[in-house]
């Protein structure tokens, strides 16, 4: 392989929804940290077969906060 053109493959400590977490390897982030899944197989609809309610308006206030827009 060549040198110095890949990420740095590290260990780093996932989060699940329900606070499940688990160490594994990955190209995210520096060594050590920690992802937190929003969403994952134990809560999106595709997986449950349930339906949960949405704040909409929650969402499109976090998309405002994340892209610095004004109402």
């Amino acid at each position: 392989m060549k040198q110095g053109i890949h990420p740095d493959y590290h260990t780093i400590k996932v989060v699940m929804t329900d606070g499940t977490e688990y160490e594994t390897r990955s190209t995210y982030g520096k060594e050590g940290d920690v992802l937190r899944l929003s969403v994952d197989s134990k809560s999106h609809p595709a997986y449950t077969g349930k339906r949960r309610v949405l704040d909409t308006a929650g969402r499109v206030e976090k998309f405002q906060a994340k892209y610095g827009m004004k109402k």
